[in-house]
């Protein structure tokens, strides 16, 4: 299994490159969001983490600048009708934490904006991966910005009444929104570990 490439670009375009490891010409397949990161300098190394394909016929290298789009690609690939070069043009087109969000939020819509995404692909992805996706982009999980760094934006109140509410059984995707939409509703002053479950609770029982 060849988990990563490092060497020279010899040749490159938007959808793949030639990698020289040690005079090993490397072909790795990429989105654009990795070629956005390559640096376009045949003097200067690149670094990618590969997945794998392995079928009858073939072994394909798919590469990726960061951890993040590795382990999208990796999930997108589990999605049944979701092939490994499809999964490639997703991340080409959506980046993760708007990808992310998508799925979390159930957004068939924009899904379906989707090159090569229809109507059936799109609701297997929310069906599948609704509730994996939140590890891969916090802050869509948490209804945050993109680019923002996930729970660790959040008020540390929040992070504990988060804790609490959740060892009282108190779950899931929509329920982590509704404690950050609570907490970011509060004035700083009054933002207290106890004030925010007591809002999130009154907000529940309503």
């Amino acid at each position: 299994m060849i988990a990563m490439v490092r060497g020279k670009v010899i040749s490159e375009s938007f959808t793949e490159v030639i990698v020289d490891v040690n005079g090993v010409g490397y072909r790795v397949f990429i989105p654009m969001s990795t070629y956005d990161k390559l640096p376009h300098d045949p003097s200067k190394e690149v670094t990618l983490l590969t997945s794998m394909q392995v079928k009858e016929d073939s072994i394909t290298l798919f590469g990726f600048a960061t951890q993040q789009e590795k382990d999208a690609f990796e999930l997108l690939i589990t999605v049944n009708g979701i092939g490994a070069k499809s999964a490639v043009s997703i991340l080409s087109c959506m980046n993760i934490s708007s990808l992310c969000s998508a799925i979390i939020n159930e957004d068939v819509k924009t899904l379906k904006k989707i090159s090569g995404v229809g109507p059936k692909s799109a609701e297997r992805m929310i069906i599948e991966l609704r509730d994996k996706m939140g590890k891969i982009s916090p802050e869509a999980e948490l209804g945050l910005p993109a680019g923002s760094s996930g729970s660790n934006t959040l008020p540390k109140e929040a992070e504990d009444a988060l804790l609490a509410l959740e060892q009282l059984g108190f779950q899931g995707v929509k329920f982590k929104k509704i404690v950050a939409d609570t907490a970011a509703a509060l004035p700083e002053e009054q933002r207290s570990t106890e004030n925010i479950i007591r809002k999130v609770l009154q907000s529940i029982n309503k």
